[in-house]
């Protein structure tokens, strides 16, 4: 994935949580804004996925039937 295409609100968290694992951190500690922020554009991602897939043409399904043959 391109980092140009993800948006400042992701990149703040992966860079907190970089941080946080890079000193053994047990807490990760976000304010109100960013917070609200985040669950935004989380939630628009989420809802751009379900359009997506409301979009997508259903998969056709291809059925198989084998026998296992026979042995002489």
């Amino acid at each position: 994935m391109n980092e140009a295409n993800i948006s400042i609100q992701i990149r703040n968290f992966n860079d907190k949580i970089r941080v946080m694992n890079q000193t053994n951190s047990r807490q990760l500690v976000m304010t109100a804004n960013e917070a609200r922020n985040l669950h935004t554009e989380i939630y628009a991602i989420l809802a751009q996925l379900s359009e997506y897939a409301r979009a997508a043409p259903a998969e056709e399904v291809t059925q198989i039937q084998m026998d296992g043959g026979g042995f002489k």
